[in-house]
């Protein structure tokens, strides 16, 4: 007993001694973290060690307003003056480069075209400035958000900035009101979302296999990504992403999109490392969920059941319902 005693002890002891080294360090290299655990070479921290390994970090683990969560559709709360989104891309279409991170499937767009989004629970208008898609290696799990505890095979995640009151992404992620998130969950099925089979079809994804590589994609119509529902889903929450600053609305759509079998197993045949290294697969690129502590989601869905008010929220009655659409 004492000797299982004496490795439990070193390996803590060795475990301080490498997270000391890193916060020592003039400077932690932004990339240092992963969704898991790599079976060789050196400790990278996974989503439990985020807010521990990097003080600039902390609000991983201390915050109180962390993404993602699960909803309870129970719980949500109809808000009246939630207004449908307005996607405004000039009327034209977008390019945009697709790059395997090692982390990502992430479609970044040009400067040339610009999207933004407004309406819902927004007061300013946002800017597009990245696509990310999240999936899991089996269609039970991929999604970050749960539906009642339920996960989906992925989740789509369109990134935006406050354009208005921040002059791009980077500062933006570290100010109030800074990033709107708007999610759509990913189901597998025999058809396929006609902007998610541009990125996802054969010659495409097969550009992108290795870390690092990217991919020129041209002709765009973002609106073809959105379902087709003007309901969504939203609360205030956080980057899922180190270093998990709490300053993003999501926006979660009321309805999936799709895509074959074929294109989720070529998402899964991407590497999280590059053509050298011992592959790695890509799915699993979630982070859990984060407890809600009493945070409020909302919805514009109209239910006919009277509800209780959000804490510290407006004086009307709101309403809410279990919204099952998506557990079908």
């Amino acid at each position: 007993m004492e000797i299982v005693w004496e490795v439990l002890f070193l390996l803590h002891a060795n475990f301080i001694v490498c997270i000391s080294a890193q916060q020592n360090s003039p400077k932690i290299h932004e990339g240092w973290w992963a969704y898991k655990e790599v079976v060789q070479g050196s400790f990278v921290p996974v989503p439990s060690f985020w807010g521990l390994v990097n003080s600039a970090w902390n609000l991983c683990s201390v915050g109180k307003r962390q993404s993602p969560v699960n909803i309870e559709t129970s719980h949500m709360i109809f808000d009246p003056f939630l207004t449908p989104l307005r996607i405004n891309t000039g009327g034209r279409k977008v390019s945009g480069t697709m790059y395997n991170t090692g982390r990502h499937v992430s479609l970044r767009l040009d400067k040339e075209h610009l999207v933004n989004i407004s309406g819902g629970p927004m007061t300013y208008s946002h800017r597009l400035e990245e696509i990310r898609l999240h999936f899991g290696s089996e269609d039970s799990q991929g999604s970050e958000h749960l539906l009642n505890g339920q996960a989906f095979s992925g989740e789509v995640q369109l990134i935006h900035y406050n354009h208005e009151l921040y002059t791009n992404v980077t500062e933006a992620a570290k100010s109030p009101n800074g990033l709107v998130v708007v999610s759509i969950f990913i189901k597998v099925s025999d058809s396929s979302n006609p902007f998610l089979n541009r990125m996802l079809n054969r010659d495409t994804i097969t550009r992108i296999t290795y870390k690092n590589d990217a991919y020129l994609l041209q002709g765009l119509n973002i609106e073809e990504l959105y379902p087709e529902t003007s309901s969504f889903i939203t609360y205030d929450g956080s980057m899922t992403i180190p270093p998990c600053y709490e300053t993003a609305s999501w926006i979660i759509m009321n309805k999936p999109v799709y895509i074959t079998r074929m294109q989720m197993h070529s998402l899964r045949l991407l590497s999280q490392n590059q053509p050298s290294q011992i592959f790695l697969s890509m799915s699993d690129n979630f982070r859990p969920v984060q407890p809600l502590n009493n945070r409020c989601i909302r919805t514009n869905i109209n239910f006919s059941l009277q509800g209780k008010d959000c804490p510290n929220n407006r004086a009307q009655k709101l309403q809410y319902r279990v919204n099952e659409w998506l557990l079908k």
